[in-house]
């Protein structure tokens, strides 16, 4: 038996003796596990998953040892993906920092960097959100105000951000500071951290749609920051950024995967309730299903092939630039031929009156169009994909300038 063979085996093995039969089942609404100070758990099973997962040192399976990660090469990492698949395990945890900025950490960070925030990252010790996004820069981010000013041997920070996911629940922000005010707008940007506990830091939630409120406002007033929390070059937060973005974007597309229990999912439903299509509208929605379903298998594969092709070293940066892109908005028309499918029996908002199917359809289906917009409007996602993977000139405005792409 090859080396890999006998990993295989030893991983299987291992497994199937610690993750719980509960914990190989479609997470529920709320029953997803966020690491952090404040960790809860919604059921036993779900504490033991996440507590042997984060002894194993596999909540971060590919760092290395020395930061707290499990040191798998490329190999042996992707033997383990496969045997969580095989056996449809849930992940032992949800981490912001384990997703986006551990691997930016690992790349750009300074040795006392990696080794102060990373070890905690990877034994699920804290919760992590990103500051990016202000009231008057979202899809054009590089127009932040939100300023980190030069004090010494530490910087303060004024300013505010907005639709950071979680931050009245998080521990430390990821955040994009505006550092010299006098420089080209890409230019005098940097990437701090800093403790959501600091004296100065308010969180205010915002209500969604939805009915939930993951969003938040967040207020920095005269919030001091160690220099040491600096990532990267001062003034040099743009490129990084960017980087980050590509992390983020393929973690959003993770939260499409688990927006409905898999007994709701979309064929199943539509056999129970047009189990015998016979009007031509009846098989246009069919027909409708079945295309969502084959888009979401071929991104399913295509997600395997970025895995491999990563794992080989290749540049796989163009489809993670697709990859929020597509599986948000494949998300949303799955949601569109649901609701045109079930009518009122997926219609509810709260209250006995209405079933979990109603509820936890009607509440995906308005998520389904804030996913298309958090982490990158759809529209965004395109110019991004032109520009920078396609590499498509910027069109004309009339007046000869130029503009977006096209």
């Amino acid at each position: 038996m090859s080396t890999i063979e006998q990993f295989r085996h030893e991983t299987r093995a291992w497994l199937e003796a610690n993750c719980p039969p509960l914990m190989r089942t479609a997470t529920a609404e709320g029953e997803l596990v966020w690491g952090g100070s404040q960790v809860e758990f919604p059921s036993d099973d779900a504490r033991l998953w996440f507590e042997r997962m984060r002894d194993k040192g596999w909540f971060c399976p590919d760092w290395p040892l020395e930061y707290g990660g499990g040191g798998l090469d490329a190999e042996r990492l992707a033997v383990l993906e496969g045997e969580l698949r095989r056996l449809k395990c849930r992940p032992p945890q949800i981490n912001l920092g384990v997703w986006m900025l551990g691997p930016l950490l690992l790349e750009y960070g300074s040795e006392e960097q990696k080794r102060s925030l990373l070890p905690p990252m990877a034994r699920g010790e804290v919760r992590w959100c990103q500051g990016f996004s202000e009231p008057n820069a979202g899809s054009d981010l590089a127009s932040l105000k939100m300023a980190a000013r030069d004090a010494g041997d530490h910087f303060v920070v004024d300013g505010t951000k907005i639709w950071t996911s979680y931050g009245d629940k998080s521990d430390w922000m990821y955040a994009l500071v505006r550092t010299n005010p006098k420089a080209a707008k890409h230019e005098g940007i940097s990437l701090i951290v800093l403790d959501m506990r600091s004296p100065g830091v308010k969180a205010a939630p915002i209500d969604l749609i939805s009915g939930k409120s993951a969003f938040c406002q967040v207020f920095f007033d005269g919030v001091q920051v160690p220099k040491g929390q600096l990532i990267g070059p001062l003034d040099g937060g743009w490129s990084l950024a960017k980087r980050l973005l590509q992390h983020e974007r393929k973690a959003m597309s993770k939260f499409g995967e688990i927006s409905l229990p898999a007994h709701f999912h979309l064929l199943p439903l539509l056999r129970e309730y047009l189990p015998q299509p016979s009007t031509q509208g009846e098989h246009a929605l069919y027909a409708r299903a079945v295309a969502n379903a084959m888009d979401e298998h071929a991104y399913g594969l295509t997600v395997q092939r970025m895995g491999e092709e990563a794992r080989a070293g290749e540049d796989v940066s163009g489809l993670m630039a697709i990859m929020k892109l597509t599986h948000t908005e494949q998300e949303r028309d799955k949601f569109e031929v649901l609701l045109d499918a079930l009518g009122v029996h997926a219609l509810g908002w709260q209250g006995e009156a209405f079933s979990d199917q109603q509820l936890a359809i009607t509440r995906g289906w308005l998520n389904s169009y804030a996913l298309t917009i958090s982490g990158g409007a759809s529209e965004v996602q395109l110019n991004v994909i032109a520009k920078r993977v396609l590499g498509l000139p910027e069109a004309k405005k009339a007046d000869g300038q130029k503009g977006a792409a096209v």
